[in-house]
């Protein structure tokens, strides 16, 4: 298996002071509110992602927060999530949360 180079794509924030959440519906019909960390766009495969956190989780710290990232099409208020299926795209979401990590620390 090969190393694979990835950019290092803008992230963007959500804009207002206040955290934007989202809800986000199960299988079952319970709905979860998310808090959202971050959006970026990949341009060479014209997909956009959205990385967020459950709003309940409240973390120390030193622990580790539970991460969600999906991919997304749309825009505002009338946007549909789906699921990341590809290695290819894991891998691009975990180096941008990676990335995330580092500026936040910074």
């Amino acid at each position: 298996m090969s190393e694979h180079e990835h950019n290092h794509y803008p992230i963007f924030l959500p804009d207002s002071e206040e955290k934007e959440r989202i809800v986000i519906p199960e299988e079952n019909g319970d709905e979860n509110l998310f808090d959202v960390l971050f959006y970026f766009d990949v341009p060479e495969t014209d997909k956009s992602y959205v990385v967020v956190v459950p709003a309940e989780q409240e973390a120390e710290e030193d622990e580790e927060q539970e991460v969600f990232a999906f991919r997304y099409e749309g825009n505002d208020d009338d946007f549909k999530l789906f699921p990341i299926e590809t290695d290819e795209e894991w891998d691009i979401v975990e180096e941008m949360i990676n990335t995330f990590s580092d500026e936040v620390e910074e």
